[in-house]
């Protein structure tokens, strides 16, 4: 029996997940690097309309050993673009996030850079 012939290679396509997480960095820099607070909320307003509401969870690993994961002390997402607009430091990146079936981010989760 002929095997039928391989599909040619395309190029990866990236996951609704990945360009969602790759919109999010440029808000979190944006945020974190805008020069003016006006700037900062605009930016904000905008990344909240891509999360299920101002509560979604994010959580920050702080540790990791043997898949067993520490968590900073939990937080929402108003609350980080609010802390990245404080401290004007995107100290994080987007290590896993879910979306929900409309296609709103509804759980993120961050490391350390």
């Amino acid at each position: 029996v002929q095997q039928p012939a391989a599909p040619p290679e395309e190029a990866p396509v990236s996951s609704a997940e990945e360009l969602a997480a790759e919109k999010l960095e440029n808000y979190f820099n944006s945020v974190a690097g805008a020069s003016n607070a006006s700037m900062a909320n605009q930016t904000i307003q905008e990344a909240l309309a891509m999360f299920s509401n101002q509560e979604t969870p994010v959580l920050i690993v702080i540790h990791e050993e043997n898949g067993i994961k520490d968590y900073d002390e939990p937080t929402n997402i108003k609350k980080y673009l609010e802390y990245l607009k404080d401290t004007k430091k995107n100290l994080n990146y987007i290590s896993d996030i879910r979306m929900d079936a409309n296609g709103k981010v509804s759980e993120l989760e961050l490391r350390r850079k």
